[in-house]
């Protein structure tokens, strides 16, 4: 799944010239949900050229939908798991990266000039390796009193050099200051032997006997201000003592003043436990962690951990949601997980009224049909756009799926009256594709309990009561109760992973039209007792006549617990 999660996102991001709309059914699709969604799809983009539609499926398919697809051609949608906005929705600033030795200076002057608070340092793959901050370099600034800061920092003379404008007249340019303190030589030589120490930098003027003091006493580097010239006398000997020397223009305050700047970002900037985001990172889950961290910004990572730019708080409030449009379901139980978080455009259904809220008005088409393909080739038809063979195929199998093959109590005429229609397009009969599918989809002797679980399975919310209801159906008695015995031991133990109140499993029999209901929970053999009439024994119980789940089972139910809490 996590593949196919990734795949889906490349190809929801193909076509950067149209918002793309994602059509989804619900969790655990059945052939209604997936044939809906493609259908759909079709249609609003050959009546629809503002947006770009894809089909999407928010679960695995189904042995009876793969049958459906294989026969007419058609490829899966794309697998959705989640809706939510990603940071890679968000609008990511592109800070550059920096390298770990530059100048705390340089730093301040790229931070005033892109207007930003915090720098990435990177290396050369551009992978993270810290952060530093106008904070960071304030204390740099305010509280480093140590005079012997700059060797510490192991400053590289080309950053002394640049943020004193200076030129080295001897030495190597690409060497390090590590050694010794930072002294101004304001007093005559024969005080500065009292407080001149090997390897110090002097800071001094143009005074002879002074610098001559300076390499005597082995300074490790002389800055000569104002830039006055140095005697070629004193080049030989600081040559011939180790001892480099700067010249800068600028005057003994000013050297004083800026000689911290020139020490690399390296040693203030924050290398440990740094908060960085991946760009496929869901915004809802970045949200609590940049609540919690007083910082600024944060640096976004592809999925190869290279650096990609910074987020603020700030970007979280102007990020562009995902849009949606849900077909076959309205319930938020059922929908792809962070929906709430999402767009929705257009809810195309055929269930009772969900829990499912949106922000804004919706179009929202809700019809007392046997399936949402019908509604979908009322829309071909309203809108007067040719069905294709293949989407035909998929409207006529959905409808078949759904109804159980007009079996089922929630089909309607407008059901039947469209299938006819639609398997004339497809070049199908519909009795002989329905028995057909109908074997495809309940050969289960190769599948998980797991794998058979979730191919069909909803949750419902009752009041104050969860409720999960899955089914299978099959053509065959001896299949089911080959499926039973296998299923029992592993709804014992879903029925705890899915923490609810309630679980009724459905095992239907499309040709007897009767079901076999398994109970699960505190109360739950006495509601399907006050729902049914019939009697539960050992947590099973056989209802005849009942195969729909949305128009049998849970209206049911639903009564059953509203008379319950009368009592």
């Amino acid at each position: 799944m996590a593949e196919e999660s990734r795949e889906a996102e490349q190809y929801l991001k193909k076509d950067n010239k149209k918002r793309t709309v994602c059509i989804v059914g619900h969790k655990n699709p059945d052939t209604d949900s997936i044939c809906s969604a493609i259908s759909y799809a079709w249609l609003k983009n050959k009546t629809d050229e503002s947006c770009r539609y894809v089909a999407a499926r928010a679960g695995e398919v189904s042995a009876e939908t793969q049958y459906v697809l294989e026969h007419f051609g058609m490829d899966h949608p794309v697998y959705l798991d989640n809706i939510g906005t990603r940071v890679k929705d968000m609008e990511i600033r592109e800070v550059p990266g920096v390298r770990s030795d530059i100048s705390i200076k340089y730093a301040w002057t790229l931070m005033r000039g892109q207007n930003v608070f915090t720098l990435p340092i990177t290396d050369e793959k551009n992978r993270l390796h810290g952060l530093i901050t106008i904070n960071d370099i304030a204390k740099s600034y305010m509280e480093e009193y140590d005079s012997a800061i700059v060797s510490v920092a192991r400053t590289p003379y080309r950053n002394i050099l640049e943020t004193l404008d200076a030129q080295m007249i001897v030495g190597d340019e690409k060497g390090y200051f590590d050694k010794g303190k930072v002294v101004i030589a304001a007093a005559n030589p024969d005080v500065m032997e009292n407080y001149i120490d090997e390897n110090d930098m002097v800071i001094l003027g143009n005074r002879y006997e002074s610098q001559l003091c300076a390499i005597e006493m082995n300074a490790g580097c002389i800055v000569v201000c104002l830039g006055a010239p140095v005697s070629r006398t004193i080049q030989r000997l600081a040559r011939e003592r180790g001892c480099n020397i700067i010249v800068t223009p600028l005057d003994t305050y000013a050297v004083a003043r800026l000689i911290n700047q020139s020490m690399p970002v390296d040693f203030f900037m924050k290398k440990e436990n740094l908060v960085a985001f991946h760009l496929n990172d869901y915004t809802d889950e970045i949200k609590e962690i940049m609540s919690k961290k007083r910082y600024r910004d944060f640096p976004i990572l592809d999925k190869k951990g290279r650096y990609i730019g910074m987020i603020s708080r700030r970007n979280l409030l102007g990020v562009t949601k995902r849009a949606i449009i849900l077909v076959d379901h309205n319930e938020i139980s059922q929908a792809v997980d962070n929906v709430q978080d999402a767009e929705i455009l257009e809810i195309i259904d055929h269930h009772r009224l969900g829990s499912l809220e949106t922000m804004t008005p919706v179009y929202f088409r809700n019809q007392p049909v046997g399936c949402t393909a019908t509604i979908v080739y009322q829309m071909y038809r309203e809108k007067q756009v040719e069905i294709p063979a293949s989407i035909a195929g998929l409207l006529c199998s959905a409808i078949l799926s759904d109804t159980l093959m007009f079996r089922s109590p929630t089909c309607t005429g407008v059901d039947k009256l469209a299938a006819v229609d639609l398997a004339a397009i497809a070049g199908i009969s519909c009795e002989a594709f329905a028995k057909d599918m109908f074997a495809a989809g309940s050969d289960l002797r190769n599948k998980t309990p797991e794998e058979i679980f979730y191919q069909d399975f909803k949750k419902f919310e009752f009041g104050d009561k969860k409720l999960g209801i899955g089914q299978i159906t099959s053509m065959s008695q001896r299949e089911l109760d080959e499926i039973k015995a296998r299923m029992v031991p592993f709804l014992q133990k879903a029925y705890k992973e899915h923490d609810l109140d309630m679980m009724i499993f459905m095992l239907t029999n499309i040709i007897e039209e009767c079901t076999e209901m398994l109970c699960y929970g505190e109360n739950s053999s006495e509601l399907v007792e006050m729902a049914f009439s019939v009697k539960v024994a050992d947590n099973e119980a056989t209802v005849p006549g009942v195969v729909s789940r949305k128009k049998q089972v849970v209206p049911a139910l639903m009564s059953a617990i509203n008379r319950g809490g009368e009592e």
